[in-house]
């Protein structure tokens, strides 16, 4: 069984399910990825179910990418609207296990974009850990990994940082919530990599590969030589997903402030791989 597993998120065509992403995820396939994940825009349950067989079928694993909004929101002062974010996480849970696939990970410890113009209080990090609580719970029922993802500042307040990330999986304590690295948000709060690294290290399930720019990874200006270093120092297990972002699906691109092409998203996929493979070469990630 590899150590690493290399993932493609389809979001560079869609964020809705659908049989039109089956070509491109052959076409993954051949280039070499393990997996693809992907995000969930569409609402009913029979796409996720075609798509999980489709591409059992290709040989290729599925994961889930989960944002919540700010009327699901877990760190509501409302109580219906935190019940309301538990539902969407239990939701996808259940698209996840219509799929085949074991991770949903997002920064849906709160409302994507959701902002109360003060900084995180602490009654917010318990209610965000009683509906984790909650749904992690659910999750392990399922037998799906809910990794949470820390966000840069202009998309939530929350967790921006792995070490408020990581302080709140241990208010938690569960262990089907675990953590997620993303590359690009760390890259724009973090001041040093090996700290951040280390601060979710023993919680870290799943890895988001993003260049600065969201554009091929190893075209920008991550620091990817101490990236996979402390990977590799801390026996990192799990996914490397690439996740980069276009214009081809415009209705999420507005809602996420994607306003130019970065790179192809062929481009991405082909460089991105060679540079994931070549990187877990260097540093004896297998």
């Amino acid at each position: 069984m590899k150590d690493i597993k290399v993932g493609f998120n389809l979001l560079v065509w869609s964020a809705i399910i659908s049989e039109k992403l089956l070509p491109m995820a052959e076409r993954l396939k051949k280039i070499g990825y393990d997996g693809v994940e992907t995000s969930m825009g569409e609402q009913s349950a029979e796409p996720y179910k075609r798509f999980g067989a489709q591409a059992r079928d290709l040989g290729l694993e599925v994961n889930c990418c989960l944002a919540v909004g700010g009327d699901e929101n877990p760190i509501s002062e409302s109580a219906a609207v935190r019940q309301k974010g538990l539902d969407r996480i239990k939701w996808a849970v259940d698209r996840a296990d219509d799929m085949g696939g074991t991770i949903v990970c997002g920064p849906f410890h709160s409302g994507f974009a959701t902002f109360s113009r003060k900084e995180p209080q602490e009654q917010e990090y318990e209610w965000s850990a009683e509906v984790l609580r909650q749904a992690g719970d659910y999750a392990a029922q399922a037998g799906v990994l809910l990794a949470l993802e820390s966000l840069n500042r202009f998309e939530c307040y929350l967790c921006n940082t792995t070490e408020q990330l990581a302080g709140l999986i241990k208010r938690v304590n569960h262990p089907a919530v675990v953590a997620m690295y993303d590359t690009h948000h760390a890259h724009i709060e973090e001041k040093n990599v090996r700290t951040s690294i280390n601060a979710v290290a023993p919680v870290l399930k799943h890895v988001h590969i993003s260049e600065n720019d969201r554009g091929t990874p190893g075209d920008g200006n991550v620091r990817w030589e101490e990236t996979f270093e402390v990977l590799a120092e801390n026996k990192y297990k799990g996914w490397m997903t690439i996740e980069a972002f276009t214009r081809n699906d415009p209705d999420f691109a507005n809602a996420i402030n994607v306003w130019r092409e970065y790179s192809s998203p062929w481009d991405i996929a082909e460089n991105g791989y060679r540079f994931i493979k070549d990187m877990c070469q260097k540093y004896n990630l297998k």
